[in-house]
């Protein structure tokens, strides 16, 4: 009989810590999870799922006017409502999370509604009551963060974008990661005057350069106005509206601004000061190759520990964390050096592997091999869009080691040129692949003309 209440008590239902539960429950693991705001975590409902829902909202405006040239006409101009859009995310994620509480429930994970907090090296208290297991996960993903400005208070964060009363028709968003880019390519594609306010001169930083240099070219054509090596200095109130006054000097009036200046790990009310648990110098938990931290039977996965901060990955680390402490399973550490990701901004870009810079630091001699076209479609189209299509390539041993697309559907694109790169396929093996005519893709089998070494 065991002296614990269970096996494994998982704080936070986010993906992670919903496949952990799930998956460790299904080895015939006595589990619990404890979750205070939301089942399926920032992906589901702040995050991954309503953008994606959004970005493609987005599209339809260009859509409709790329239609013309393909002998389309419309009788009145399409006409977007922001309620429509925002209610029918909302019931998607309610359906979502059902789908979520079901998977717990018919794994016969017991399920808690609360934030807990760590006690001891295996004691939590949740709802007033202390609660003891063999194991405590902790996945309680990131939460945004906004700088100290005067007017802080006015700053809206990612939280809290999707579910704006009204369509703000003048938009502004500082910061330049993934989500302030995407953001203003959504708002942007929506109809809103849109602004991007970054202190740096170029965004996505730590993507491929001709990358981002390419996507900055083509978000400006569609009409997005970059504010590069700017800050917001304050902002005020003007009636409904707001005054941000720029450290540029510039002063822009608009309906909402939108804070996308990172994500901090969410350890709020967690109780981390009960236990020695180290964390690292940017403030993220410190774990093993078995996601152990220095408190053995506490574990992390997920956005609180270092590596890429993306719900697949999160996926994976639990189950190799589970294999480990409920299969016994001796596994090698995870390799996150070639993983894929997108980026929803219009035109998307998908990227996996090293960069060029990267690449150049790593190895004594590469490859580049890169084309800039106008896609088939938009011959027709009319429409002054471009795609980009890079290979880098290891010159000594040909192996491709990285591949960055910027385009339409290069998020859906790179996922099957990830198992290539992943599997160590050569230049010579691209080349030697028969592409699909017409496509943009097969640009990536077509390339034979080094751009650059």
């Amino acid at each position: 009989m065991s002296k614990f209440d269970y096996d494994l008590f998982v704080i936070g239902a986010g993906s992670g810590g919903v496949r952990a539960a799930r998956t460790a429950a299904g080895k015939g693991a006595r589990v619990a999870v404890a979750e205070d705001r939301y089942l399926g975590g920032t992906c589901v409902n702040v995050g991954c799922v309503p953008k994606k829902l959004y970005s493609y909202a987005a599209h339809f405006s260009a859509d409709f006017k790329h239609s013309q040239g393909f002998g389309w006409s419309f009788d009145q101009k399409p006409r977007f409502d922001w309620s429509t859009l925002r209610d029918n995310k909302t019931r998607e994620i309610t359906r979502l999370n059902g789908i979520y509480e079901r998977l717990l429930d018919n794994s016969g994970v017991f399920r808690i509604d609360g934030r807990a907090r760590l006690t001891g090296a295996h004691e939590v208290e949740v709802n007033g009551e202390r609660i003891t297991a063999e194991r405590i996960l902790l996945a309680t993903g990131g939460w945004p963060w906004s700088p100290d400005i005067p007017g802080r208070e006015h700053l809206l964060d990612s939280n809290r974008i999707f579910d704006l009363d009204t369509f703000p028709d003048r938009f502004l968003v500082l910061g330049g990661g993934y989500i302030a880019v995407e953001f203003a390519s959504i708002f942007n594609g929506l109809g809103a005057e849109t602004h991007l306010v970054y202190r740096s001169d170029l965004f996505l930083r730590g993507f491929d350069h001709e990358v981002r240099e390419f996507t900055r070219d083509e978000m400006q054509k569609k009409g997005v106005n970059l504010h590069f090596e700017t800050n917001i200095e304050r902002i005020d109130t003007d009636g409904d509206a707001y005054r941000v006054t720029l450290t540029s000097g510039e002063t822009l009036t608009v309906d909402a601004v939108l804070g996308a200046t990172g994500r901090v790990p969410n350890f709020d009310g967690l109780g981390l000061e009960s236990v020695d648990i180290e964390l690292t110098p940017a403030g993220k938990i410190v774990v093993d190759d078995r996601y152990q931290t220095t408190v053995p039977s506490i574990l992390a996965i997920g956005d609180i520990i270092e590596g890429p901060e993306l719900t697949p990955v999160a996926l994976e680390e639990a189950m190799h964390l589970v294999a480990c402490h409920f299969d016994n399973e001796v596994r090698a550490p995870l390799d996150l050096s070639k993983v894929a990701t997108a980026v929803f901004c219009h035109p998307n870009i998908g990227t996996v592997g090293l960069s060029e810079e990267a690449a150049r630091e790593k190895y004594a001699r590469i490859k580049v091999f890169a084309t800039s076209f106008k896609p088939m479609k938009h011959t027709l189209s009319g429409a002054d869009e471009r795609c980009l299509m890079k290979l880098i390539v290891d010159a000594d041993s040909d192996r491709v080691l990285g591949v960055h697309m910027v385009g339409d559907e290069a998020g859906e694109l790179i996922q099957g040129v990830a198992i290539a790169v992943r599997a160590g396929l050569t230049k010579a093996d691209f080349d030697a692949t028969v592409g699909v005519h017409p496509t943009s893709a097969e640009e990536l089998v077509t390339m034979r003309t080094v751009t650059r070494e």
